[in-house]
């Protein structure tokens, strides 16, 4: 498919993960991707497996900082003269409850997981709104239901969620569609403790109906639907990719 063919795409958190994933998927697509994270190396090496490394622009950029955000919008449209997409995927997590929660641990996530999208939104959105483009967010099923002992990532997912829909209901009338992807437990890094674990693995496996943990492909198949003309009338959903884990309404299996 040719999807985003001449489209440029924006994707924070690119280094790894579902952001790599979203990166390969985009580009196999056709379109021009601009790779955010923090290490050089991480996005030269994922620039590198790219089908055209001609329309790649790999640019380390710190989301929590709206000067260095500014930097990255402009720096993409000077180049490439549009931007289309914007894939907001950066993001940290920590599981503590509040009272072991400290002060620079809570500024750490809120200034990655919603500083960094405000930041890169209100950048972007002028650009989309020439191009009638759309922002896809990372949020998660922690932003649209509480988890024990996560209280600290619930609140930054939670912001991520509403802000997605406010959004939406802001610029939907100069064309600009917005809509989160909401993960489960997901195959990366972030993760590994989870897949290290195989009693907590099996918790999981109890309540997911597909079973325990998605590829980050699977993440980057939903991404690219919503960013894609396919989702064309969609706009302010958080959509819960997560094998079915928020179909239960909380009891356990009796049979």
């Amino acid at each position: 498919m040719d999807r985003f063919k001449d489209k440029i795409i924006i994707i924070t958190g690119a280094g790894s993960g579902m952001g790599a994933a979203t990166a390969r998927r985009m580009a196999e697509e056709g379109a021009t991707t601009v790779l955010v994270g923090r290490t050089r190396a991480k996005l030269e090496a994922l620039a590198d497996s790219l089908p055209d490394p001609e329309r790649v622009l790999v640019r380390p950029t710190d989301v929590a900082d709206a000067a260095d955000v500014n930097a990255l919008i402009d720096e993409t449209v000077e180049r490439f003269g549009r931007l289309d997409v914007l894939v907001n995927n950066a993001g940290v997590a920590t599981q503590s409850r509040i009272t072991e929660t400290d002060d620079d641990t809570w500024r750490k996530l809120m200034s990655i997981n919603v500083d960094g999208v405000f930041h890169c939104c209100r950048a972007a959105l002028p650009h989309l709104i020439e191009t009638r483009g759309n922002i896809v967010n990372t949020s998660s099923v922690s932003g649209l239901s509480g988890d024990w002992g996560m209280s600290v990532y619930n609140a930054s997912k939670g912001a991520v969620s509403n802000f997605t829909r406010a959004l939406a209901l802001d610029h939907g009338g100069d064309g600009v569609r917005v809509n989160a992807v909401c993960p489960s437990l997901t195959r990366t890094d972030m993760a590994s403790g989870v897949f290290d674990n195989e009693q907590l693995l099996a918790k999981f496996r109890e309540r997911m109906p597909l079973g325990a943990g998605a590829q980050p492909e699977d993440i980057a198949s939903a991404i690219a639907f919503l960013a894609s003309d396919d989702a064309r009338f969609i706009t302010g959903v958080n959509l819960p990719v997560d094998g079915g884990l928020m179909a239960s309404n909380g009891q356990p299996p009796q049979v």
